[in-house]
């Protein structure tokens, strides 16, 4: 009598993808599965050397899902250091994998707009997934996360306090500049005047939407991602308010960069 063999299926193990994100401030890394569930992730200063941090980063989302990267079928990487990821088989812009992951979360007609430490995206995205237009502030960090890593120190308050501020908040400065530079003047000016800091905060993330609301006219669905997001949801409500509409998140905003390339990767690799 002859013992059945485990067909080939059955001794293959499940494959998993990963994306990489190496932004000029923080890299990230999402490992997915075959079903495009997040298996695992990882954040990072991106620091000096964007190849050692994008290694590390993978090897504690490896960690995270509890597999090795033999089990890992292909990686594409994005963002500022894209061509720095050793270990990736291809890479793809940010536009297109902000795109691809906040597309995966509302799969329909959106704007979406992403707050990164050193730039700002508006991305629209047609009921197909496919992107239609974008814009991004390159030029001033007005607006973006290193605009409110400048102030944290002016005001002598750790970044992480600033959302709990802003909210505590009852009469906000509002601030006339969007240079980072006027706009730290006018914070020590608002200082000396004996403005609570709980305003000027919120001044300051008032000004960091208003940067960004006058980029771009939006869609009637708007989805906001980004780390400045996901470490300052006052933003988003604050961000509500401004433009008069619900406002979509999805649930770990800072990653929609790195999902959408471990997305790519899914797609693209061959069986």
């Amino acid at each position: 009598m002859t013992t059945a063999q485990p067909s080939t299926v059955d001794q293959v193990a499940p494959v998993y993808f990963a994306g990489t994100d190496v932004g000029a401030s923080r890299t990230k890394v999402a490992v997915i599965d075959a079903d495009g569930h997040m298996a695992g992730y990882c954040v990072l200063r991106s620091g000096t050397d964007f190849t050692a941090t994008a290694d590390r980063c993978l090897t504690e989302a490896l960690a995270m899902a509890n597999i090795g990267k033999d089990r890992i079928g292909r990686t594409i990487s994005t963002g500022y250091g894209r061509k720095n990821v050793s270990y990736a088989q291809d890479h793809r812009t940010e536009i297109s994998c902000h795109g691809k992951g906040c597309f995966h979360y509302f799969p329909f007609a959106i704007t979406i707009i992403d707050i990164g430490g050193q730039d700002n995206k508006i991305i629209k995205i047609d009921a197909k997934g496919r992107r239609t237009a974008f814009k991004m502030n390159r030029k001033c960090a007005a607006g973006t996360g290193a605009f409110l890593e400048e102030m944290s120190p002016r005001l002598d308050i750790p970044l992480s306090e600033m959302n709990g501020l802003a909210e505590a908040s009852t009469d906000m400065v509002k601030l006339g500049s969007f240079c980072t530079v006027f706009s730290a003047t006018e914070v020590l000016e608002n200082i000396r005047r004996g403005k609570r800091v709980e305003d000027i905060v919120k001044g300051l993330f008032f000004s960091v939407i208003s940067r960004i609301t006058e980029m771009d006219a939006f869609t009637e669905k708007v989805v906001m991602t980004g780390g400045v997001v996901a470490h300052n949801p006052y933003l988003v409500e604050m961000t509500q308010e401004l433009i008069s509409r619900p406002i979509l998140v999805p649930e770990l905003p800072q990653f929609t960069g790195a999902l959408g390339a471990a997305l790519y990767a899914r797609e693209t690799f061959e069986y």
